[in-house]
């Protein structure tokens, strides 16, 4: 066997499959990888966008390279932005986030793509493109999962701007489920980048596009944010967790972080006796969101060594946890594992987008600056010329009997609950991967208590007389997650695409 892939879409990981039985490795996949979500999920992946990828693999030193979102260089705000709200209707609550030229942060994932290329890759850039090539120019079938995100997002999608790009084969305001959506000016794009190199994106003809919108429409971006935009490259985080070694996203961005800070909480809780998705089980992990998420309050996650990791400040949070009686956004993930030990976590995310396209390529931009998770402080506040922090956690697990689980998730606030769930579905419960994956989950935020279908009647009923705040779900849902994972151990492959969105996976 070659390897094994996971993704939220079967044209997604069958980029990355061909790419692996070409004789590419995990990095090359990745990239096929992404370019094809860019097509196939573009909702959640855009080269307007930027993400993370943590790799690993022989001989090559762990790391993550970093092509998340910059703040624009210049922080004067303008009375003509192009920043304004719109609300979007989940059925169990409406969320508000905020759009416009106003709402774009300099893109990093060209350069991440084509950093991890240089630095990682054994097929040429042209090869690794042309799985997306195809697929946007012959189109793709939108699926139920992405018709339905496109119906969640239409005010976006439909602005002048893009509605060309995004409508149904019929003409309508948007792509809904079982229409092709075809993309032949991203097509073209990609082609050409695949030949010019991000210079064309960073310093070239896409530039003083992206350039010339903004100034024209109410942006913050010139030529100077992009020129100078590069991807950094980062040491994970590595922290030891019962029997296992986990590697994930450091600082900047607290979605590791806090991963991190909630294992090291678990680590003194046993679980022995309890039963999984006992009573007993989800107070502890509801103990330990609660006192994560004020930690996360308390002790923002800036620049620099992470104070949440500090040992004295974990103890004082630790005793928040166990001196009380224990009884009582648009994001995705690509995870690929090849023959030879090399192995790809990669999240990526476009905001929901901004809902401008530079023209003439079919690339929509990110909405970063207009998403409150990432702007703390208020909005039009942000410091100048820096790195975007992010919940995006691309995970590995190296676990006993050789097992390397790769992991990560979407889902904003909700990334860190549920890849803590993952892994302790996997390390506390010994769950097979499928099941650490499609277990019911739960997430506690603003002191309400969110609890996933699937938990017995009578512990949903026992924790929601403790939290009166609470919303159950039906079944699975995409609001908790969706982990698309795969284990290597020694020569053989598996997976799991988490089916809370769509998640598909295929050993090749």
């Amino acid at each position: 066997m070659k390897g094994a892939v996971a993704a939220g879409h079967p044209v997604t990981v069958a980029a990355a499959c061909d790419v692996l039985q070409a004789g590419g490795n995990a990095f090359d996949a990745a990239i096929a990888a992404v370019f094809a979500s860019c097509v196939a999920e573009p909702v959640l992946s855009s080269l307007g966008g930027g993400g993370f990828l943590l790799a690993r693999g022989p001989g090559q030193p762990e790391r993550v390279f970093d092509f998340f979102a910059q703040t624009p260089i210049n922080t004067d705000q303008k009375s003509s932005q192009d920043f304004y709200p719109v609300v979007v209707d989940f059925g169990h609550a409406q969320q508000e986030f905020h759009i416009g030229l106003g709402a774009c942060a300099t893109p990093g994932c060209v350069s991440g793509l084509f950093s991890v290329h240089k630095e990682l890759a054994s097929m040429s850039m042209r090869e690794l493109v042309q799985p997306a090539v195809a697929a946007a120019r012959d189109g793709v079938k939108v699926t139920e999962l992405q018709g339905f995100i496109f119906s969640l997002v239409a005010p976006i999608y439909t602005t002048p701007g893009a509605g060309r790009i995004f409508n149904g084969t019929d003409s309508s305001d948007i792509a809904k489920a079982g229409e092709m959506l075809r993309l032949p000016e991203f097509a073209d794009i990609m082609e050409i980048l695949a030949i010019e190199g991000p210079t064309l994106f960073y310093r070239g003809e896409i530039a003083s596009s992206i350039v010339e919108l903004c100034n024209s429409g109410g942006g913050h971006l010139r030529r100077e944010d992009l020129a100078s935009y590069k991807t950094e490259m980062r040491r994970p985080l590595n922290v030891d967790y019962r029997d296992a070694r986990i590697l994930t996203n450091p600082p900047p961005s607290n979605g590791g972080v806090l991963v991190a800070f909630g294992l090291r909480l678990l680590s003194e809780l046993t679980m022995d006796g309890f039963a999984h998705n006992s009573y007993e089980h989800l107070r502890r992990l509801i103990d330990v969101m609660r006192v994560s998420t004020r930690a996360r309050t308390e002790h923002m996650i800036g620049q620099g060594p992470a104070p949440l990791l500090d040992k004295h400040l974990h103890e004082q949070y630790r005793a928040q946890v166990y001196g009380h009686p224990q009884f009582t956004r648009g994001t995705t993930h690509i995870s690929v594992a090849d023959e030879k030990g090399n192995v790809a976590a990669v999240t990526i995310s476009n905001g929901e987008g901004c809902g401008h396209v530079v023209p003439g390529t079919g690339i929509m931009l990110n909405n970063m600056l207009g998403e409150e998770d990432l702007n703390p402080d208020g909005f039009g506040v942000w410091p100048g010329n820096q790195r975007m922090g992010s919940m995006m956690a691309p995970t590995i697990i190296l676990a006993p009997e050789d097992r390397v689980i790769v992991t990560g998730s979407g889902g904003s606030n909700r990334i860190r609950t549920a890849l803590l769930q993952v892994l302790s579905n996997l390390i506390d419960f010994d769950c097979g991967l499928t099941d650490a994956v499609s277990n019911p989950r739960i997430h506690i935020e603003d002191k309400v208590l969110n609890i996933e279908g699937g938990i017995e009647e009578q512990v949903v009923a026992r924790l929601t007389s403790q939290f009166p705040e609470h919303r159950c779900f039906k079944d699975l849902n995409l609001f908790f997650g969706g982990a698309h994972s795969v284990l290597r151990q020694g020569h053989r492959f598996s997976g799991c695409g988490d089916p809370r969105r769509g998640g598909v996976y295929q050993v090749v």
